[in-house]
């Protein structure tokens, strides 16, 4: 049974992407409202949801950008949970990054995902209901670091967002906002089967058991996890 998010509004981050396709088709099954930016319009002709009537997609979405993101945020009305998918992947050993590269995954990763929280957490206390859910993605390598041997800052960037998870929840608790994060490893998606493709795909976590673990924090009926990081590594 889909888990009831009638009348609720939630923007999904990252909403075009595998993951996201698969969280905003449980969102919408339960009756959620989705708002979803975007940024690379070819992302958007494809999306499978698009031409859902409680699907709002909303161009220019440049998550790196503050004016973007309160752009994003003050137009959508009494928001309930925000879900932050968006990020990126770049390996490189230490010595081989780059100041570039490092503030690349940084951006891409904690600071869209620190901007859309702060704008979010302000849209929820506007809308003046019972409080709100902030969802983000970690990764395995922000729990085990030296599994981010090979991968440092992108590795670096996950575990920023691990430790604002945390920060966060502990912030907003008294708002009623709860705060959580997912850290997967390798999600079978068709991109990382394309770019592993000796890989044993049955240890990976598929993107519906990820997006299921999603939802449910995202849920009114989540009303006791916050401050949570919670490892999906499926059997890898």
């Amino acid at each position: 049974m889909a888990i009831d998010f009638s009348d609720r509004h939630v923007i999904v981050t990252g909403g075009t992407g595998a993951l996201g396709i698969a969280v905003v088709g449980e969102l919408l099954a339960g009756g959620a409202t989705c708002h979803i930016p975007y940024y690379v319009e070819e992302e958007e002709k494809k999306f499978l949801h698009r031409d859902h009537p409680r699907v709002k997609l909303i161009a220019g979405g440049n998550l790196a950008s503050q004016a973007a993101v309160t752009r994003i945020y003050d137009g959508v009305p009494k928001l309930w949970a925000s879900i932050h998918l968006a990020g990126g992947y770049s390996a490189s050993p230490v010595a081989d990054t780059s100041e570039t590269d490092l503030v690349t995954m940084l951006r891409t990763n904690l600071v869209t995902c620190f901007l859309c929280c702060s704008a979010a957490v302000r849209a929820m206390r506007r809308a003046g209901r019972d409080g709100g859910r902030i969802v983000n993605v970690a990764a395995r390598p922000a729990l085990e670091p030296r599994l981010g041997a090979g991968a440092a800052a992108y590795a670096i960037s996950k575990a920023g967002v691990a430790t604002l998870t945390e920060a966060l929840a502990a912030e907003v608790a008294n708002d009623g906002i709860l705060v959580n994060a997912v850290a997967p490893s390798i999600i079978d998606t068709p991109a990382n089967r394309s770019a592993m493709p000796k890989a044993n795909y049955t240890l990976w976590p598929k993107a519906e058991e990820v997006a299921s673990v999603i939802c449910g924090l995202a849920s009114p009926e989540n009303r006791v996890t916050s401050g949570a990081v919670v490892p999906l590594y499926g059997r890898a």
